[in-house]
Parts: structure tokens; sequence; C-alpha cells
């Protein structure tokens, strides 16, 4: 019986111990003195807490905190899942099983949320150890199987045939031995293909108890040889005793008595040379009883006490439940009945207390699983409490979003609004400067004409008339040479007078703007300036022949013109300018540039200028609704290019 526990808890190894480390204490430490805090110092810790184990528990328990602690700090999740599986052995070799088994529970959660599907198997697979140390076997079945079926879901059979070999003996404690066999008969199939000839003898000396349970004894004994043939040839001295014991157990089950003593004997010799007090006593017990069929009652009684002491010095109480039946029947035997029925009653005494110590243990575990029961569905009242409390949240943190959103859209809409009256209010604004603007206009070509007008007509016709009555005057008066000479010249300046006042009367309102139009007033201009040699003058105009200007357009354009090289002469001193009209008839456009090839500026300078005359050429070009497009650098010139809508 106690096989099964030791085969059983050698898949721990597996599962839950870290890979061991060869450095001794002393290095590690030194080590850990040294490297920084990173993964491989937390690594280090779980070695030094592995090198404690069987040195000092404490210090085991204390660096599976000190790397918890760093792992925590690290964010490494390998290394909290780690400290489970270290501090889970820990517990299990101090004895404290309901503490590894909620240790275990806690890493399943754990690995559920922080892990990949194979680690969550594998802490799967402790919590069903912990179950087993509980003896809580259906709910270590459960936990296998379901293992079992995450790690084959995720293709990784390493551990196939141990957990098959684990769910056999599990099913053997459960007295569910069909079951066993069908484990036992996957798992011997499956190591048989791998190198780890270790788990296959295990598995097929469990596969034979299984057997013998249902007195299938040649199934039975052909595995059990098999676990021999490797055990001897591997020299496993375990499976060597194991085997050993449960042939003889078949002898004993079969009434084949005489082929009871080689195997004890040979486990006896095994066990007490490796110190496994349980098989020594198992094959005591063995001989006792192989003595007592052959009325050997010295013997038997001898091989019985040593069996006794051992299982009170080492606390073996199943053993005790075989030794007192053979002891009350080895004395009932020898005529002693009052002995005979002590030992009898004394079994019936611990059958009594074992039965007790099993109800009272599974009253136990039904009572917590009622109480897990109770707690879980405790939890889910909670859950839906919560859920409602949760959905109530969000139903208000909803509302609250949607407030905000409507404050949100009703804040943007004002603003829009606001956008929109302010956009009115700056179109008003501009209609008000530009009716202004050419309110100004207006007046300002009104007044120009009846300047003009008032020249040309009224100061025109004096200056004209003095000069006839002069011309009069002259031929009657007689002069000295001098004197005519002076009387001449006054003429020729009075000529130059009328000249230079029709030339002002011409520029402020030109007759051949309002007779001929735009395209031949601004090639007349430009002539006029060319003429003078102080600049040289190029007028192009493309598309204006069929062109039907407005008088006020006209006149604007002709002022920004004038302006224009009124710059270039007076700033710029440029030597040629280019002034160019370009009317579309498909986008209804008209284009006027103006070149020169004058000193240029910079434009930024135009923001700070107080200057009237770009402020003039701004504001007639804002009146005709156009775009201006001015382009100059100091040394290279200046263009400036317009356009109208007409």
């Amino acid at each position: 019986m106690r096989k099964l526990t030791l085969v059983f808890f050698s898949v721990i190894t597996c599962f839950v111990c870290s890979a061991q480390v060869e450095h001794k204490v002393d290095s590690l430490l030194k080590k850990i003195k040294v490297i920084p805090d990173d993964t491989n110092k937390v690594k280090l810790y779980y070695a030094l807490a592995d090198q404690y184990l069987n040195l000092n528990l404490k210090e085991s328990e204390k660096f599976c905190h000190i790397a918890r602690a760093l792992s925590r700090k690290l964010n490494y999740k390998q290394g909290i899942l780690d400290y489970y599986a270290n501090y889970s052995n820990v517990l299990y070799i101090n004895g404290r099983f309901d503490d590894c088994l909620k240790l275990d529970l806690e890493a399943m959660e754990y690995a559920k949320k922080n892990a990949d599907a194979t680690q969550f198997a594998r802490t799967m697979l402790n919590v069903g150890i912990g179950y087993t140390l509980i003896e809580d076997y259906q709910s270590a079945v459960n936990h296998y199987e379901k293992a079992k079926d995450i790690l084959i879901k995720n293709n990784n059979h390493k551990y196939d045939g141990k957990i098959y070999d684990v769910l056999q003996l599990l099913y053997y404690r459960m007295h569910q031995y069909r079951k066993g066999v069908n484990n036992g008969l996957l798992a011997v199939n499956i190591l048989a293909k791998s190198k780890n000839k270790v788990w296959l003898q295990e598995s097929l000396s469990n596969l034979g108890l299984n057997y013998i349970e249902l007195k299938l004894y040649d199934s039975a004994r052909y595995h059990l040889n098999k676990a021999m043939v490797l055990a001897n040839a591997s020299g496993n001295k375990q499976i060597q005793t194991t085997t050993a014991l449960n042939f003889a157990l078949i002898a004993l089950r079969s009434q084949q008595i005489d082929s009871i003593k080689p195997y004890v004997t040979k486990a006896l010799r095994l066990s007490k040379a490796n110190n496994w007090h349980e098989q020594e006593g198992l094959a005591q017990y063995g001989l006792a009883y192989y003595y007592l069929q052959k009325k050997n009652y010295i013997n038997a009684k001898l091989y019985a006490d040593s069996a006794l002491r051992l299982t009170q010095q080492y606390n073996i109480p199943y053993l005790n439940q075989k030794l007192y039946p053979l002891l009350s029947s080895l004395f009932y035997a020898k005529q002693e009945p009052k002995q005979g029925y002590f030992y009898y009653h004394k079994a019936e005494m611990l059958n009594d207390s074992l039965l007790n110590a099993t109800i009272t243990k599974h009253t136990i575990l039904t009572e917590k699983k009622f109480e897990t029961s109770r707690k879980e569905a405790q939890i889910k009242l909670q859950q839906t409490q919560l859920r409602q409390k949760n959905n109530l949240i969000y139903s208000l943190y909803a509302g609250a979003i949607a407030l905000l959103a409507i404050s949100l859209l009703s804040y943007r809409n004002y603003k829009h609004r606001r956008k929109l009256q302010q956009a009115k209010i700056d179109e008003l604004e501009t209609a008000q400067q530009l009716t202004a603007t050419e309110a100004v206009l207006k007046g300002e070509e009104q007044e120009r004409t009846r300047l003009a007008k008032d020249l040309h007509d009224g100061l025109g016709g004096m200056l004209s008339g003095i000069k006839f009555s002069l011309n009069n005057v002259k031929e009657n008066l007689i002069m000295t040479p001098d004197n005519l000479h002076a009387f001449e010249r006054s003429i020729d300046m009075l000529d130059s007078s009328i000249k230079e006042m029709r030339r002002v009367a011409h520029n402020m309102m030109p007759e051949i703007l309002v007779k001929y139009g735009l395209d031949t007033a601004l090639k007349e201009f430009c002539a006029e300036v060319d003429h003078s040699s102080v600049l040289h003058v190029n007028y192009q105009s493309v598309g204006m022949h069929q062109t039907d200007i407005s008088q006020t357009t006209s006149i604007t354009i002709y002022r920004i013109v004038q302006e224009l090289l009124n710059n270039a002469m007076k700033h710029a001193h440029a030597k040629n300018v280019l002034v160019q009209l370009h009317q579309s008839d498909q986008d209804k456009l008209l284009v006027v540039t103006v070149e020169d090839d004058g000193n240029g500026f910079d434009t930024e300078l135009l923001k700070q200028s107080a200057g009237m005359g770009w402020l003039n050429i701004q504001n007639r070009i804002e009146f005709l609704k156009g775009k201006v497009d001015l382009r100059s650098g100091l040394g290279k010139g200046t263009s400036i290019m317009i356009e109208i809508n007409i």
C-alpha cells in the first residue's frame, strides 16, 4: 500500500520542483550578492530554496518569499508561477497538506489569467496532487482528467504516460480497478515508446496491482515480470522490492504458500539494505503469514513482533490492520484464546478507529465541499449584485456622458451660431466699408471731373483769351528789340502754362477714357510716360477689343495703374516697366499686371508702412472685389498681378 504513495509522489518533481541547481549554497549566496535585481537573481533564489529543502525548511521558505517579492517588483510572471511550485514543495515536506492544496488552487487561478494553457494544466496537476494528499481522490481525478485534456488539446504529450499512471493509482485508491487498468495500459503503451524507463517500470508495477485486485493473476504476473526484468537491468532496487512484494501478494491470494517465502525474503533483504521501513514491515508480515500457514508458530511470532515494532516506531497504522488479525489467529492456533481474543479485540478497535477516522475525514471533506458550494453560491450572488451595481453605475456613466455630449453639442451649436452671426456682422461691415469706399471713390472722381472741367473751360479759356489779347496788342505797339524779346518770352510762358493746365486737367479726368475706354486710355497714358524719357513703359493688352467695362471700374483700374507707375518712378527708380491687361471671356476675369526692374523692397514692410500710396491701391482693389499678388525683393524688382471679376 505505501508503495502507492512513493510512486505517486515521484511525479511531484516533474510538476512542482524547480530545476535542481548543482551549485552549493555558499556559491549561490556569493552569486546573489553580485548580480543585479533581475530574473536571473529570481532563479538563483529558487535554487537556494531548493538546496535548503532537505537542510532547513525555514530558510527554504524565506528564499521562496524573497524570490516572489522580486518577481512582483519586476512583473516577472514566470517567477510568480515558480513561487507557487517551490513553496508548495516546502509545505508538502512540512506536512501542511491543507495549506499545500490552498496554495496550489491559488496558483491555478493565477496561471489561468497570466500563463499559457500548458502552464495552467501543470498547476491543475499540482492541485490534483493536493487533493490526493488530503485523500479527496475524486477531486484529484477530476483535476487530473481536466489537465490531461488541456495538454492533449495543446499537443503537449510530454507527461501523458505519467498522467495515466497517476490516474491508475488514484482509481486503485478509489477501488475502481477496471478504470485503473484502462489508464495503466495507456500509460504502459506511451511510456514503452519513451526513453524514461523508470516511469515505465513504475507504471508496469502499478498496473500489476490493479490486475491483482481484479483477480486476473496471469495478467498481473505478466506486467510485474516485465517490471522486474527492467528493474534488474537498470538496478532499480525500489521496483525490485515492490514487484517482489506484489508477487508474494499474488501467491498469498491464490494460496500458493510455498511461493510466498522467496519473494518476501528478497523484499526483506532489499528493504533493510535501503531503510525502507514500510516495505520491510510488509515483508516481515509476509514471512509471519508463511510460517503461520506452515504451523511454525515460533518464527511466525518472531516476524510478527518485529513487524509490530516497526509499525509502532514509524507509525504505519494500516500494517497493524494486517498484523492484529494474524497475531490473533496465531495465538488461537497455539491454543492461547486469551491472547487471541486480545489481538482480535485490538483489530476490531483499530478498524473502528480507522473507520471513524475515515468517516470523520469524509465528513470534513463533505462539509468543506458544502461550505465551498455555499461560498460559491454567495460569491455568485455577490457577483450578480455587483453586476447589477455595475450596470447601474454604467447607466449613470452613460447618462452623464450623454448629458455631457448634449452640453458639448449645445455649446458647439452656440459657438457656431455666434460664428455665423460674427460672419454676418463682418460681411455687413465689409459691405459698409465697400459702400463707403465706393462713395469716396465716386466723390473723388466727381470732384476730379469738376476740377478738370473748371480748369479746362474756366482757367483754360481765360488764359487763351489773355494770349489772344496780347497778340492783338503786339500789332499796335512799337517796342524796342529788348522789349519785344521779353514780350515774346511772356507769350511762350503763357503757352506753356496753358499746356500744363490742359495736362493736369487731362490727368484728373482723361477725356479719352470716357470716350474710348480703358484700353485706349492706358495705351495713351503709357505712351506719354514713355515719351517723357523718364521711364520706358511697354504696354500690352490681350482680349481687350471686345471688352465692355463699366466706367467706374475703368476709372479705378486707370488710377491703380497711375499710382503703380508713379511708385516705379519715385520709389523704385525703375528704368523699364511692363503694363499688361488680359481679359478672359470664359472666366469673366480681367488681369492687370505691372512689373518693373527697380530696386525692389521687403514686402513685410508694407504692413508697417504709413504711406497713402499702397493703402489707396488696396482700397481700390477691395472696392473692385479683386485679388492682388505682390512679389518683390531687394534688387529683384517688383511684380504686381491684380485679378478682377467683370
